[in-house]
């Protein structure tokens, strides 16, 4: 699922899809074979969207494997509640609101059939990051409405569905599992059915009903944003997770009795496609030829419906230009005809808004196509209003309007919300619970690839001094990615993990136990010389869209990281790199830094479990071998987005499958260090950091219409208005500039593109609440008006940050997040065509030191400073 959202070979001739005479007969044909109690889904019209993609070739999609009638109680029950439904209950059964904006409350004139929590939705009149207690205060408040006896009102359970998708990742305390990337690594389809118990367990507890999960996506293009959600590029090693996930969340297939005891609907998702995009571009549009698309995207979905998953969740993306929320022929006529898919199929977060001719409240085509609920988080009301509307038009069919919420019944009768008992509602003691921790713990150990183990400076003496320094050190937030208490992971506090435990927590405990000790130092300083250092490091959360990257680079343009790796080499002492990230990155000079190199990707909460690989035991002898093999290939230029097995070409610098044991002998050899990419063309959110304007981008001082290119470090505009000096800052030697206005006229310092630069496009992280920062120190107080701008024309206005500035202690370094969407001229203006993405003007006496612009995904403490908040 999605907030604010806003492969390239020729297809032959022979497998070129085309619309087939008669695929929806021979689908209904199949349905009623397989369904005999069930009525088969209704003929609707085409998708409004042109010549839908329709199948050429059936024979290559899997068929359903019978597994005999449906139970007959349910589909008695379900059979007997829908004929006392009205057509309007039945309407708002399809429609699923998120809790920003809908209210219990509503639920009596909109009777919705599913509520959920978006990345980033705290529940009601709550904090952003919660425990336990109001999640279940929250499920308890919707469901009773939902159940009220009132006037003809048929009470049907609300469903509430959360995307816990490596544990119950939004509620704080909970065990958070490695992500699907690490899990990949682990090759071990029986961990992935316990860890899918495990959050069941946890996610049942705080109240929820239905995870959004396992993404089945086999992901082709490493700059991908979601990359790290799919286990593998392999479409075998999906296939084999993919059921095993489905039965640890749901419980083994045909199981009878409630559910909720400790389970929750699945939701395999995106159906179809999503890891196949052109050019890796998040939302976009797959291009795979039908045979293509069977054999790689589609390796996971029959597993999981074989497992008995209740739910599939459509895909933004398209596949050959066909919308997959508006693609009649592979919701209808593939999934819930020949493979047999028997639940209902959701769609994604207003992704049925994406179809042509559709708006988010107004979609005929989407539920004609085959879906069956809409995920309409605040276009719920309208959506409601105008599916009614085409339900008594005519327009929907009633046929596929009862075909829908048969559907739907149909999963929550097998999932037993009908059944007013709930026991693990409420046992918040299951959440966090030790023996989840310590699954978790394995699953690190599992998942931990090494890369490089040069002079076997691995295992670590547990009597030994280690250094343990780097960003990610002592970071639970950065070691457990995007999707983690909010949608990109960001913002989070060592505060909101108080059962977890940190990477260096770990490496202390470890070392505590054996006679060793660890010191910790984020910068690499030290008091004693130590034996050895460890030094975590890698990338910031994210999630989709906003984590989509055009080189594969680690920190291209800012190398942070290999500055601290090389001042620790220098200095004599033995490097053990600790990466983590969401993909395999281009880290060849981190590589050549270190003596030894382990992917971790993102571990999760339990950071001990890096410890129990990289600490030797009293004997000296590993306590736990590396047992990671890469599921995705490993780049050898920064280049290789689309690195594949199989491919034409394949060239990796370590091949899917390989991993280190602490029996190899294996020597990685220095390596090249020229990435292939010119990272000035990829650089579209950093601006300044570390004393420097990386390229593509520049600093000028301007000031009666003169500009003074910023070329040394001290500089003045034309007349002197505005002078510049470096200043220490961030703790770097010169790694600021000092900035004073002296009021004479107004001038003002500016970040503009070079000759490499291409205009930027902002619009979708404007929509994303992606914000301008600006690390700044107030060293005199401005004396008049003081704006900060973007420069994209009539587009743009300049925000007012006088009063930001103003109420600044002098002296002190700070950090403002100044919103995107702060500097659009007017609500429907769009951000593009910036070649100026920062601008700061005065024109009066200010004194003013910078030691960072860039654009910061974290939506926490981001402002309009010359705005009333919500205005």
């Amino acid at each position: 699922m999605i907030e604010n959202a806003p492969r390239r070979r020729s297809v032959p001739s022979d497998l070129r899809v085309k619309p087939r005479a008669g695929a929806g007969a021979v689908a209904a044909a199949v349905v009623t074979l397989l369904f005999c109690s069930a009525p088969a889904p209704a003929q609707a019209p085409a998708a409004a969207n042109g010549a839908a993609a329709g199948v050429a070739h059936p024979e290559l999609w899997p068929e359903a494997a019978s597994r005999g009638l449906e139970d007959a109680r349910t589909e008695a029950f379900v059979e007997a509640l829908l004929a006392k439904m009205s057509l309007e209950e039945k309407v708002g059964q399809m429609i699923q609101g998120d809790i920003l904006s809908v209210r219990p409350e509503d639920l009596r004139r909109y009777p919705l059939g599913s509520i959920l929590a978006g990345g980033s939705s705290p529940p009601l009149d709550a904090p952003d990051r919660s425990p336990a207690g109001p999640w279940i205060d929250t499920a308890r408040a919707f469901r009773a409405v939902s159940l009220e006896r009132r006037g003809d009102h048929e009470p049907i359970p609300v469903m509430f569905g959360i995307d816990a998708v490596h544990g119950n990742n939004n509620v704080v305390g909970a065990t958070i599992f490695p992500h699907n990337i690490g899990l990949g690594a682990a090759n071990d389809p029986k961990l992935i059915r316990r860890i899918g118990e495990a959050t069941a367990v946890e996610t049942a507890a705080a109240g929820f009903d239905w995870a959004f999960g396992p993404t089945l996506a086999v992901p082709q293009n490493d700059g991908w944003g979601r990359a790290y959600e799919g286990y593998s590029e392999d479409p075998d090693l999906v296939r084999r997770y993919a059921g095993e996930m489905v039965t640890g969340l749901q419980g083994e297939p045909g199981l009878r009795g409630p559910l909720q005891r400790g389970r929750v609907a699945a939701s395999a998702k995106h159906f179809l496609g999503d890891g196949g995009t052109e050019g890796g571009v998040d939302q976009g549009d797959n291009r795979a030829s039908e045979e293509q698309l069977v054999r790689v995207h589609n390796a996971g979905y029959p597993k999981a419906i074989e497992a008995g998953a209740m739910t599939v969740m459509a895909s933004f993306s398209s596949w050959q230009g066909v919308k997959m929320h508006g693609n009649r022929s592979l919701l209808t006529d593939v999934l819930k005809g020949r493979m047999g898919f028997d639940g209902f199929v959701v769609g994604d977060w207003n992704g049925h808004g994406q179809v042509p001719g559709c708006t988010p409240t107004d979609c005929a085509a989407a539920f004609n196509a085959g879906l069956d609920m809409a995920m309409a988080p605040d276009s719920w009301k309208g959506l409601y209003e105008n599916t009614l509307a085409q339900a008594r038009s005519g327009a929907i069919p009633i046929a596929r309007i009862d075909d829908a919420v048969r559907r739907i019944l149909r999963v929550k009768h097998r999932l037993g919300l009908f059944d007013p008992a709930r026991p693990f509602e409420g046992r918040t003691e299951l959440i966090g619970a030790p023996e989840h921790r310590a699954l978790a713990r394995e699953a690190v150990r599992k998942t931990l690839v090494l890369l490089k183990n040069n002079g076997g400076v691995l295992p670590i003496r547990p009597d030994a001094k280690v250094l343990v320094a780097g960003p990610g050190a002592d970071d639970v937030g950065m070691q457990s990615g995007g999707w983690t208490l909010s949608w990109q992971g960001t913002g989070n506090r060592r505060s909101d993990f108080p059962n977890a435990q940190s990477i260096y927590e770990g490496l202390r405990e470890a070392l505590q136990a054996g006679g060793g000790r660890a010191e910790l130092s984020v910068a690499g300083e030290f008091t004693e010389r130590p034996d050895v250092a460890v030094v975590v490091f890698g990338e910031a959360p994210y999630a989709e869209f906003l984590g989509d990257v055009q080189t594969l680079e680690h920190q291209p343009g800012d190398k942070r990281d290999l500055a601290l790796l090389k001042k620790l080499k220098a200095q004599g002492i033995p490097v053990v790199s600790v990466f983590l990230s969401g993909r395999p990155l281009w880290v060849n000079p981190e590589l050549n830094a270190s003596d030894a190199f382990v992917a971790a990707w993102w571990p999760g909460s339990e950071g001990g479990g890096i410890a129990d690989v990289l600490v030797a035991g009293r004997d000296g002898k590993p306590r736990h071998d590396f047992q990671g093999r890469l599921s995705f290939s490993w780049p050898r230029t920064a280049a290789q987005l689309e690195l594949n097995k199989g491919q034409p070409g394949y060239d990796p610098l370590f091949p899917l499958g390989y991993g280190l044991t602490y029996a190899s002998r294996d020597t990685v050899p220095a390596l090249p260090e020229i990435s292939g990419v010119n990272a000035a063309t990829t650089n579209a959110g950093n601006y300044y950091l570390n004393g420097r304007t990386p390229p593509p981008w520049r600093m000028v001082l301007r000031e009666g219409g003169r500009t003074v290119a910023v070329e040394t470090n001290a500089a003045a505009s034309a007349s002197g208005a505005l002078s510049l000096r470096a200043v220490d800052a961030a703790g770097r030697q010169e790694g600021g500039r000092q900035l004073r206005w002296s009021g004479q006229r107004e001038a003002s310092v500016a970040i503009v593109g070079g000759p490499e630069a291409k205009p930027l496009d902002l619009e979708r992280q404007a929509n994303g609440d992606v914000s301008l920062q600006l690390q700044y120190r107030v060293d005199a107080a401005p004396q008049g008006k003081v704006t900060m701008a973007l420069g994209c024309g009539p587009a743009c206005r300049p925000v007012d940050v006088t009063s930001l500035l103003a109420a600044a202690p002098a002296g002190e370094w700070r950090t403002a997040k100044i919103r995107l969407a702060c500097f659009r001229s007017a609500p429907d203006a769009k951000l593009a065509g910036i070649l100026e993405p920062f601008a700061l003007s005065a024109d009066a006496p200010l004194q003013l030191s910078i030691a960072e612009v860039r654009l910061m995904a974290d939506p926490s403490g981001a402002t309009c400073p010359d705005r009333t908040e919500g205005k």
